[in-house]
């Protein structure tokens, strides 16, 4: 995805293709390194990890935006954080929420799977047109949602605590309450970033307001949704099912409910993921780590 022979003969680079899950197995991996290239926030950067690596100087992440790193320290311990950019990183979650909605209304995963193991239609889909999408969150990816929903025929309504009504008229929704939305919405998509404010959004009594038919597909980050009530109303059938790309904790542990429970779909966190995303990203990574070695470090993340 990236040329990383052109920062010279005279640096080595090292590729490492499975996550360190516990932070000082991230800490034995990155001794001796004087830069790291992290994947989103797949890898965390505490105080406490960045303490204990003295020979990092540079720390490059794919994307503007990293939650998992501790600026303020890296900045205290003279390590440079640098961001990257990549074209496309919006559509590419926009249409694999979609993807995940579509797959989730029709069971096409169940349905592949049964066709490989011998079966024939194991289930019955539904379709959206008619149907109502409800938007939680109408920010940047939110707002890019209601297209295909209309060229699909559905009633599109959203909701977020800080939403207007003249921010839904721009965008061409209707503005509904809280209660209204998910008990009315036929599918419910989550596009909300995550900070202390927005952690647990939604919760035990939002999906007990859902139809029992209703669907909710979370691509934003897997803690807006309380995911123990999640499990709950999957277990106890309060909703039709879910369709989800993050979760609390990631990678997914291998004895996880969500890894086993009906009517959902899984991916493992990869709204950003393509071959377009993932070339700006190692490109721009590439021109970091030459930027800085040149003594003028390029899009810096500050505290």
């Amino acid at each position: 995805m990236a040329d990383w022979s052109a920062l010279g003969d005279d640096v080595e680079v090292v590729f490492f293709h499975d996550h360190a899950t516990a932070p000082a197995q991230l800490v034995a991996r990155l001794q001796g390194f004087d830069a790291a290239v992290a994947m989103r926030e797949r890898s965390g950067f505490p105080r406490a990890v960045l303490e204990r690596l003295p020979g990092l100087r540079l720390l490059v992440t794919t994307g503007m935006v990293n939650a998992a790193i501790d600026l303020a320290a890296a900045a205290e311990l003279g390590i440079t954080v640098s961001g990257t950019e990549a074209p496309g990183g919006a559509s590419a979650t926009v249409e694999l929420t979609w993807a995940l909605i579509f797959a989730l209304a029709r069971g096409i995963p169940a349905e592949d799977a049964g066709i490989r193991a011998g079966a024939w239609q194991t289930g019955i889909g539904q379709v959206l047109h008619g149907k109502t999408l409800g938007i939680v969150g109408l920010g940047n990816l939110g707002s890019r949602m209601p297209p295909v929903a209309r060229a699909l025929g559905m009633r599109v309504v959203a909701w977020s605590q800080n939403l207007t009504a003249a921010r839904a008229a721009d965008v061409g929704v209707e503005h509904v309450g809280r209660e209204e939305l998910f008990s009315t919405s036929d599918v419910v998509t989550v596009h909300l970033k995550l900070s202390d404010r927005s952690r647990g959004y939604i919760g035990r009594a939002d999906l007990r307001r859902m139809k029992p038919t209703a669907l909710l597909v979370n691509t934003s980050r897997g803690p807006v949704v309380d995911e123990a009530a999640l499990v709950e109303a999957l277990e106890e059938r309060w909703i039709g099912g879910a369709a989800l790309d993050v979760f609390d904790t990631e990678p997914l542990p291998a004895d996880h409910p969500l890894r086993r429970l009906p009517r959902t779909v899984v991916t493992p966190h990869i709204g950003y993921v393509s071959v377009e995303s993932y070339r700006g990203y190692y490109g721009h990574a590439v021109d970091d780590i030459a930027a800085f070695r040149t003594g003028s470090p390029v899009r810096v993340l500050l505290p």
